[in-house]
């Protein structure tokens, strides 16, 4: 058992999910005001990569542009009476990232998420709490890709 785990480390594996750097030293967060994205990628980016969160540009090596981060609410099926039966909830989220010269590393990087809410007239309350918690999910699960995209980036190229 021991040599067999002494064997998976050896050749750099990880867990799925775990990054340890991106490739560049230090980035800055450009994101809209009032919304929880910035907070949400600098948590992120400061808790599971090496790369250090600044808060003034000239001290970044890199600037990730929060572009458009939204969500949607699409009715997907109605029933026999005209009455709601399905939503559809998208998230959208679009960056770019630049160097500290304002130069392209990375165009435009567009994650949709979409998740289907059903829906039940005498479930009112507990249908909003639910499509606000499968918003927050979906965000979560942006900045996870965001990041992952990131770490695969090769800027000297």
């Amino acid at each position: 058992m021991l040599m067999l785990l002494l064997a998976m480390t050896a050749c750099g594996f990880k867990l799925r999910g775990q990054i340890s750097s991106l490739p560049f030293e230090s980035i800055y967060i450009s994101a809209p005001l009032g919304q929880s994205i910035g907070s949400d990628l600098e948590r992120a980016i400061g808790a599971g990569t090496t790369t250090l969160v600044v808060h003034k540009l000239e001290q970044a090596d890199a600037i990730l542009q929060v572009i458009r981060s939204d969500n949607e609410r699409r009715i997907l099926s109605l029933s026999g009476g005209g009455r709601v039966r399905e939503f559809e909830l998208v998230y959208r989220l679009t960056t770019r990232l630049v160097d500290n010269q304002g130069l392209e590393i990375s165009p435009d990087n567009h994650i949709v998420l979409t998740r289907i809410l059903p829906f039940l007239n005498t479930q009112i309350l507990a249908k909003q709490a639910e499509e606000k918690l499968l918003f927050e999910n979906m965000q979560a699960d942006a900045v996870q890709q965001l990041i992952w995209r990131l770490a695969a980036l090769n800027p000297e190229k």
